[in-house]
C-alpha cells in the first residue's frame, strides 16, 4: 500500500511513519509544511529506506497537493497535519483556523478530486483517514462517564473548535460525494521525539536544567494518557480494517491528574539522573504552580472499547512503562532536545507564576 501522511514530521506523524517504514512493506509519502514542530530529525531512522519520500508543502497549497497525488498516486491518505497546542491557539488563533479547516478543507477536496479519477476497483479499496482529539468533545463533568464516539461535541478552545470543524468536514464530505473516510479521536499523546512545549517533556527538560515546573491553576486536571506509539499501532489498524464512515476512539486507559504526571517524572529523574543542577535536593522542588490557562477543560478520558472489540487493539503501555520509557528517552537524547533549543523556542510556557 502507498500512503500520503500530512504532518509526517510532527510528534503523532513521525511516530506513525517510523512504524510504517519498520513494520509493514508499506510506501509511505510525508507531506509536511515543517513549521516551528515539524522536526525532519524524528524521521533519520527511516528516512533512506526507499519506502520513504518526503515533499516539503502546505496542506493549503492546492496545486502542490495535486502535483503529488498524480505523482505518488496514493492508495490512501492519514491526514495529521494540524496545528495542535492550546496555549498558542489562546494566543493566535488565526493559524489554527487557516491550517486546521481551511488546510483539511483544501486536502479534501484535493482528494477528492483524486480519488474521482481511479478506476473502481482502487477508488473503493481507497481511503482519507483523518486524526483527530479527544479535546473536541469538551470537558467531563461526571467523575463516571468517559469519551464515547457518540458524545456531542463541545470544544473549549480554538484548538479544539478547529479539529471540531475539521472533523465535520471530514464527515460531510463522506455523506455528501461518498468519500471514503474515517475519523480517530485519540487522548493526549506522549513518547519520544515530543515538541518540548506540552507537559511532559517541558517537564522533563526544565527539570533537568533547573528550571521551574509550570502546572496550571491545582494540578487537578485529569487527563487520558497515551503512549504514541500504541497510538500508531491504532492508527495503522483503523485505516487497513476499520469501517468506512465510522469514527473509533482512541485512548490509553491511563488516567492521571496533572500534578501526578509532573511527580511521577520528578522521582523517575531523582531515580535515573540523580546528579542535579546546583542546589536542588529533589526535582519536585521545582514544581511552581501558575495561573491557569483560560477555558482550561478539567477531566478528558476516552472510552476505547469500540475499537477493542471491532479491531483487536488495545494498548500494550501501561503509564508507569510508558512515562520511564520517555524519561528515559530524553535523557538518551540531548543533542535532539539542545537542537530544538538553539532555534526559535526557549522553554516557555503560558501561565503567569503565583
Amino acid at each position: 500500500m502507498k500512503i500520503m501522511v500530512t504532518g509526517g514530521a510532527g510528534f503523532i506523524g513521525s511516530a506513525m511513519v517510523r512504524y510504517l517504514i519498520e513494520h509493514t512493506s508499506d510506501s509511505v509519502l510525508v507531506v509536511d509544511s515543517l513549521t516551528y514542530a515539524g522536526r525532519l530529525d524524528s524521521l533519520t531512522s527511516v528516512s533512506d529506506s526507499d519506502r520513504y519520500q518526503f515533499a516539503l508543502a502546505s496542506i493549503c497549497d492546492r496545486k502542490t497537493l495535486d502535483s503529488l497525488f498524480n505523482s505518488f498516486q496514493p492508495d490512501a491518505v492519514m491526514h495529521l497535519a494540524a496545528e495542535t497546542h492550546v496555549d498558542r491557539s489562546i494566543d493566535g488563533p488565526a493559524t489554527f483556523i487557516e491550517t486546521n479547516i481551511v488546510g483539511t478543507y483544501v486536502l479534501l477536496e484535493a482528494t477528492r478530486h483524486y480519488w474521482s479519477t481511479l478506476p473502481v476497483e482502487k477508488k473503493m479499496a481507497f481511503r482519507f483517514h483523518h486524526i483527530s482529539t479527544d479535546e473536541v468533545f469538551g470537558d467531563l463533568t461526571d467523575s463516571m462517564s468517559l469519551f464515547t464516539e457518540q458524545t456531542p461535541y463541545a470544544p473549549s478552545s480554538p484548538y479544539s473548535a478547529s479539529k471540531a470543524s475539521s472533523d465535520h468536514l471530514v464527515r460531510a464530505w463522506q455523506r455528501t460525494y461518498g468519500l471514503p473516510t474515517l475519523i480517530t479521536n485519540c487522548s493526549n499523546n506522549y513518547g519520544p521525539y515530543h515538541f518540548p512545549e506540552k507537559l511532559i517533556p517541558l517537564i522533563i527538560l526544565n527539570a533537568l536544567a533547573g528550571k521551574h515546573l509550570p502546572v496550571y491553576g491545582d494540578g487537578a486536571q485529569i487527563r487520558d494518557w497515551l503512549y504514541v506509539e500504541d497510538h500508531a499501532r491504532a492508527l495503522y489498524r483503523v485505516i487497513t480494517q476499520g469501517t468506512v464512515g465510522e469514527t473509533y476512539n482512541i485512548g490509553g486507559h491511563n488516567e492521571r491528574k496533572n500534578i501526578e504526571v509532573v511527580e511521577a517524572i520528578c522521582s523517575l529523574l531523582d531515580e535515573l539522573q540523580p546528579e542535579k543542577p546546583e542546589g536542588i535536593e529533589y526535582y519536585r522542588d521545582l514544581i511552581t504552580y501558575v495561573t491557569d490557562r483560560p477555558g482550561h477543560d478539567k477531566r478528558y478520558a476516552i472510552d476505547a472499547g469500540k475499537i477493542e472489540r471491532e479491531l483487536g487493539w488495545k494498548p500494550l503501555e501501561t503509564f508507569e512503562s510508558g512515562i520511564r520509557k520517555t524519561v528515559q528517552w530524553y535523557l538518551n537524547n540531548q543533542l535532539w532536545c539542545e537542537q530544538i533549543h538553539s532555534g526559535t523556542y526557549q522553554g516557555e510556557r503560558l501561565g503567569v507564576i503565583r
